[in-house]
C-alpha cells in the first residue's frame, strides 16, 4: 500500500471505509499517527455520512493530556485485499487518524526526500 507526504509533512494513506450493513465505500486520506495506539479515528460527519452504528465508547487522553470519553462505531475497511471489521473512534477532527493498531505486523517507510510512504505486510 502506498501513500504520500503532503505539503504540511503529514504521512497519508488512502483507505476505503464503509458501513457494516454494506453500501458504497468512501475513500479517505488517513493521517498516519504513531502516537495514537488505536486503529482509526474518523470525524463525526463521516460517521453520519456512512450511517455507522454506535458500538460503545472509549476513554482517551488528548495530546494536551486532558482525558476525554469518545464514542466508538463499527465499520469495515479494505485492508490489504481483505475486508476488516473495526471499532473506530469518532471525534470533531478534520482528518482521519490511522494508528498503531493497524500498523502492528507491518513495515512502514516514510521517505521525506521523495515524499512517498509505503506500508507492507511482513
Amino acid at each position: 500500500m502506498n501513500g504520500n507526504i503532503d505539503g504540511y509533512g503529514r504521512a497519508l494513506l488512502k483507505i476505503n471505509i464503509r458501513s457494516t450493513s454494506g453500501g458504497t465505500a468512501t475513500s479517505v486520506d488517513a493521517w498516519v499517527d504513531t502516537g495514537f495506539t488505536g486503529d482509526l479515528v474518523i470525524s463525526n460527519s463521516l460517521v453520519e455520512q456512512l450511517e455507522l452504528k454506535e458500538s460503545g465508547s472509549v476513554d482517551a487522553i488528548l495530546a494536551d493530556s486532558s482525558p476525554i470519553e469518545l464514542p466508538t462505531y463499527t465499520c469495515i475497511i479494505d485492508w490489504f485485499g481483505h475486508q476488516r471489521r473495526l471499532e473506530v473512534v469518532a471525534n470533531d477532527g478534520e482528518y482521519p487518524l490511522l494508528g498503531v493498531g493497524l500498523l502492528i505486523g507491518m513495515e512502514l517507510r516514510v521517505n521525506y526526500a521523495t515524499l512517498n510512504l509505503s506500508l507492507k505486510k511482513n
